[in-house]
């Protein structure tokens, strides 16, 4: 067995898989002899939901796999191991702290119900080991924010007002490569989607978000579309497009498990402004992630009531689980083919647009008066770029029990004459050949 130093830290990569502004790694580098990184494949997030759904399906698995795969490849750059195991880290942790006389753990703040849970029986199993915890999917951190969590606003537009004129973004963090004698004997592996419980797959030739996981792709993906393509410079007037790779970013798959940060892609953004132009687009970009912030912030002020069917307004309707609506939805059988080629393009692609998340949602909640809860549920399950914040902040949003002072409806028969006038999204999933 290898000998022991006197301080290691082992660093707990959760949804903030990268090796570049990460905080986490950047905290667990001082004052230690030696680092050592573990990553998680819980099984609890491969199994079925109360639902009925498995709360990981295989787009994200895959995406998650490929995430993983890269970033023990960045860590092996930086002469840091990353451990991999399919296992409960409250089970698996404790085992890789006795092993190797971990000192202290490092790790992504988390506060939603399940991360949380996870985290306390952790702690409950090594009474002799520090825990150190640290905000790290933000692009305001909460540190810098200009008001109290609590009083968290209410609007958006309140929210954005508050920050973007008055809070600073913070820099990069710069993380250092290790002396080549931090590495260890590492014989983990990254389980398969087979291992997983779930089926191998071909991507689908007309998905438009055809892209692999990890940090490198992430960084390709963004030097492409800011840099390569200048895409960045028409975001505002494509991204309520439904069809192929290029009508939005598509960064919020590698924000979701954290493969790049807020602040990278904010930077970059800067980069751009200051060698090519500043317009509404590269703003309004801005203004997405500012959105993704919102809904963090929402449930650090809310908790576990985003979960809730009455939401955080505690609002009562009249719900109702009937299983053939709730299943047509599911299989694109509803009475608009607006609803069932959205819904058919995230049965075989595990990617929806941001247009077709609002109407398919609205309909569900909405049009059948459904518990939202379920639909959220299933994007949970299928969405490769699945967040809990904006996926149940952006349900109850659209179900009448969120942030929407409005309450509104959508008309999906309009919208599908105004997003897709001349047919050719609904062509593209609605004929026969292609399922």
């Amino acid at each position: 067995m290898q000998e022991r130093k006197n301080n290691i830290n082992l660093v707990w990569f959760r949804n903030d898989l990268r090796t570049i502004d990460n905080r986490v790694l950047y905290e667990a580098q001082k004052n230690c002899d030696q680092i050592i990184a573990v990553y998680c494949f819980d099984p609890r997030q491969f199994a079925y939901d109360r639902f009925g759904f498995k709360k990981t399906e295989k787009y994200r698995a895959q995406f998650l796999i490929e995430t993983v795969t890269d970033l023990k490849l960045q860590l092996k750059k930086l002469n840091i191991d990353l451990l991999i195991n399919y296992a409960l880290p409250e089970v698996i942790i404790p085992e890789i702290c006795e092993h190797y006389n971990i000192n202290k753990i490092y790790f992504q703040k988390e506060w939603t119900q399940e991360e949380v849970i996870v985290e306390n029986d952790l702690k409950s199993k090594l009474a002799n080991v520090e825990f150190h915890s640290f905000y790290n999917q933000f692009l305001y951190h909460p540190d810098d924010i200009n008001f109290e969590l609590s009083e968290t606003p209410q609007v958006f537009t309140v929210f954005r007002k508050k920050l973007e004129k008055h809070v600073d973004i913070r820099q990069e963090l710069k993380i250092s490569k290790c002396a080549e004698e931090n590495r260890i004997e590492n014989t983990t592996t990254i389980p398969t989607l087979k291992e997983l419980g779930l089926e191998d797959f071909e991507t689908h030739p007309s998905s438009a978000f055809p892209f692999k996981g990890g940090e490198s792709e992430a960084l390709n993906r963004l030097n492409d579309y800011f840099f390569t393509t200048k895409k960045l410079g028409f975001y505002k007037k494509t991204r309520n497009g439904l069809v192929g790779t290029n009508y939005s970013s598509k960064f919020s798959a590698w924000l979701a498990n954290g493969s790049i940060s807020a602040r990278t892609i904010y930077w970059k953004v800067k980069q751009f402004e200051a060698e090519h132009y500043k317009n509404q687009s590269t703003y309004w970009l801005v203004f997405e992630l500012i959105w993704r912030d919102y809904f963090k912030y929402v449930s650090l002020k809310h908790g576990n009531q985003i979960f809730k069917l009455d939401g955080i307004l505690n609002k009562n309707y009249n719900w109702s689980t009937d299983k053939v609506q709730i299943e047509k939805w599911i299989q694109g059988k509803t009475n608009s083919d607006f609803v069932n080629a959205n819904m058919l393009e995230i049965k075989k692609t595990g990617w929806m647009s941001n247009r077709g998340r609002q109407n398919v949602a609205s309909y569900f909640a909405k049009e059948l008066q459904l518990d939202w809860r379920i639909g959220a549920a299933y994007f949970e399950s299928l969405l490769i770029d699945y967040d809990v914040h904006s996926n149940y902040g952006n349900w109850m949003y659209v179900a009448g029990v969120g942030n929407d002072p409005r309450d509104r409806k959508f008309n999906v028969e309009l919208q599908a004459a105004r997003y897709d006038e001349n047919g050719k999204f609904r062509k593209l999933w609605l004929q026969p050949t292609l399922f």
